[in-house]
């Protein structure tokens, strides 16, 4: 299985291609790593394919702020200039800078 490289960045805001939702990048991983379950639930013709990034967002629709798994494939740029506003966004992220937000840096004690 070739991998594909990442598009996307953490602090990145994104849109779904094809759903109405928006989020932050908070994690990426270089291929798929959910469960076989979660696989199977996706319709067989909208399945993505496993060999590419996938990220977890920050989310939220017109009706709420959720946690999302998405594949590359079906992520585009948002370029609405808009934060978002998952009320978790402030444990990861700093100041939001038109189209990303600024990683938060955490220490060790």
């Amino acid at each position: 299985m070739e991998l594909r490289s990442a598009k996307f960045n953490i602090g990145q805001v994104v849109k779904h291609r094809s759903f109405s939702f928006r989020g932050v990048i908070f994690d990426v991983d270089p291929a798929f790593a959910n469960t076989d379950e979660w696989w199977q639930s996706i319709p067989e013709d909208k399945r993505p394919q496993k060999d590419q990034p996938f990220y977890h967002l920050l989310a939220e629709n017109a009706q709420t702020h959720y946690v999302a798994y998405v594949s590359q494939q079906n992520l585009l740029a948002d370029e609405s200039g808009e934060p978002v506003q998952h009320p978790e966004v402030g444990s990861y992220f700093g100041e939001f800078k038109g189209d990303h937000y600024a990683v938060r840096r955490f220490h060790a004690n």
